[in-house]
């Protein structure tokens, strides 16, 4: 299958993106997760103002087949939640890079993303992860 990749975004190893702009992150689950995850039905969201270190739990989705933790990109500040997923979960499977973002950050230490793939290096791993049997 052909996943989707947001050259502009940085990847986790457990399938998160994030985009960092004028110092506003934006994160969501790559194409990869939502297609593992199936249709997505509800997102659980922390609330503004929250503080995350890069790798805690940040947010929860749950699809039709199970509740998946989502992990924070990087170490910030809840700044904003993408709250019409309340109404649209359906967007994280349609449209993971655009609607279907999850939350903005004020990131704590950009160079964070050092610890972080580029796409190239993603889509690699997605290849690696999907020959082991995933997708």
């Amino acid at each position: 299958m052909g996943y989707k990749f947001d050259k502009n975004a940085r990847y986790t190893k457990t399938h998160e993106w994030v985009r960092v702009d004028g110092g506003v992150a934006v994160m969501g689950v790559s194409d990869y997760a939502q297609d593992s995850l199936s249709d997505v039905v509800y997102v659980d969201f922390p609330a503004v103002g929250d503080h995350f270190n890069q790798g805690d739990v940040i947010a929860t989705v749950e699809s039709v087949k199970a509740a998946e933790d989502v992990y924070a990109p990087l170490s910030g500040e809840v700044t904003e939640l993408n709250e019409a997923l309340n109404d649209n979960p359906e967007w994280v499977n349609e449209d993971p890079f655009g609607k279907g973002w999850f939350l903005k950050l004020k990131p704590g230490d950009l160079s964070e993303l050092n610890n972080l793939m580029d796409a190239a290096a993603y889509e690699a791993f997605v290849a690696e992860e999907a020959e082991k049997g995933g997708h």
